[in-house]
């Protein structure tokens, strides 16, 4: 049996904690108040078995592509297997790092590309195309490359975050965990042991001190990777409370008595010196590196890109691995196996786009068997596709823990939507990088927080999505 072949994405997860609070960049959240999908117009070609969608002959198809933490090769190999698979046609594959500020000029002069990787910081809201996107149900209802239906080589509920008011139009490609990161080969030489609680991290910091380390750094572009294991923290120490107070942008939510607990227990950890200075003046990957290159800091909150993003500079025998997000004492509401995870880089089709069937072309090409595990055995990440990564996870210690995690969490998987969906974490990062630094205290940074939060609540032009 495989990794993949477990259970590790559930119908009640996905429909749960998916639907309506995942950190998706689309938001599946919107499914209440946003459009589906358009109709979709321009040429055709014939509709076949093996071109199930009718993709012109010797078309070409303009997708662009994220360039994060997962790279674009995976998107390249899936544009050689439609050329291979539609002769004399070819797939223009362009890489983006801010998909938005490029991207919506094309969307209002009516000449989308034919494909989006619509992720990172600087995504398009959703709401702002809505009625621009196509439905992809034609897509998984397709037979994939290998001759089975795509639905049926998914993870139950996959299509539920991308699902909105009625009509699937956004394809989550990638499962993603979130956690503490650190080197188990550094931790088994040290005899440390994974902190569970923020008390036992501020130990391991004294630890990590008299081996001359620290216990935590930052890159001034990821400071809010710290709010994001914050709030992890939070959620889990004081339960759905807090994650519906914070996507509701309640007065006073940045205030609960568990948002305070994680941001004093952090607080403990700067003041006392173990998180390198300099973060907010250094470029995120760099700092990254001082953890995986250089071990300076023994632990870092990251999505599980992290080790693809960081495999040209890790040192060798890392064993790059992954442990749930702390909570703040051990009678929590969640227990620290409870985990933070999403379904990401979601994928649209534009429905104005040149070549409509050639983008989906392109999705039904990365979700055949050989592109799921071509991404997941270079990326070291899951996909949605099942099957696809062996037991020892083609060697990444850091896969194999994301799947020990997703086991070990069962029913307790969760997430949130409110940073993305309101565009905060600008703003947020100001604040973080400040607090990183021990410029502020939890005052200070609680007051910021709620001050963004409280603009967008009472700000009228924008429309608010309520989660339950």
């Amino acid at each position: 049996m495989t990794i993949q072949d477990k259970p590790l994405v559930r119908r009640d997860f996905l429909r749960g904690a998916l639907a309506v609070g995942i950190m998706i960049p689309l938001g599946g959240a919107l499914a209440s108040c946003v459009g589906g999908g358009a109709t979709t117009t321009g040429p055709t070609g014939k509709v076949t078995a093996t071109n199930p969608f009718g993709m012109v002959d010797k078309s070409t198809v303009d997708a662009v592509i994220f360039k994060g933490g997962y790279g674009i090769d995976y998107a390249n190999f899936a544009a050689k297997q439609v050329e291979k698979k539609q002769p004399g046609s070819t797939v223009k594959v362009t890489a983006q790092t801010n998909i938005a500020q490029t991207l919506q000029p094309r969307f209002v002069g009516g000449n989308p590309p034919d494909v989006i990787d619509n992720s990172g910081a600087g995504i398009i809201a959703i709401n702002t195309i809505r009625d621009q996107l196509a439905d992809l149900t034609s897509v998984v209802n397709a037979k994939n490359y290998e001759g089975k239906v795509i639905k049926d080589t998914l993870y139950d509920g996959v299509m539920a975050p991308g699902t909105f008011d009625g009509k699937f139009v956004q394809l989550n490609y990638v499962l993603t965990v979130y956690a503490i990161w650190y080197s188990a080969s550094l931790f088994e030489a040290n005899g440390w042991t994974v902190p569970k609680t923020y008390d036992e991290m501020l130990d391991l910091g004294a630890k990590a001190k008299a081996k001359g380390k620290y216990l935590f750094g930052w890159g001034k572009e990821a400071a809010t990777y710290y709010q994001t294991m914050a709030i992890a923290s939070a959620i889990k120490e004081g339960g759905d409370e807090v994650r519906l107070a914070l996507e509701n942008l309640k007065p006073n939510c940045w205030s609960l008595p568990a948002v305070q607990s994680v941001f004093t227990g952090l607080k403990k950890i700067i003041d006392a010196g173990y998180v390198q200075k300099g973060g907010a003046g250094t470029q995120f990957t760099a700092a990254q590196a001082q953890w995986s290159n250089d071990e300076k800091f023994i632990l870092y909150p990251s999505g599980g890109w992290i080790e693809n993003e960081m495999k040209t500079q890790t040192k060798a025998d890392f064993k790059m691995t992954g442990a749930p997000e702390p909570t703040v004492t051990a009678s929590s509401k969640k227990p620290w196996e409870a985990l933070h995870s999403t379904a990401g880089e979601g994928y649209i089709v534009p429905s104005q786009g040149k070549n409509v069937a050639g983008g989906k072309e392109f999705l039904r090409a990365m979700l055949s068997h050989d592109a799921a595990v071509n991404f997941a055995k270079t990326t070291f990440s899951s996909s949605i596709v099942k099957g696809t990564v062996p037991d020892d996870g083609f060697g990444s210690t850091a896969l194999v823990s994301q799947v020990k995690m997703l086991e070990g969490a069962g029913k307790d998987v969760f997430s949130w939507n409110f940073v993305d969906l309101y565009g905060m974490n600008t703003d947020q990062l100001v604040l973080w990088n400040t607090f990183l630094q021990g410029g502020s205290d939890v005052k200070t940074l609680t007051a910021g927080l709620q001050g963004i939060t409280d603009k967008i609540a009472n700000d009228s032009s924008v429309k608010k999505v309520t989660v339950s």
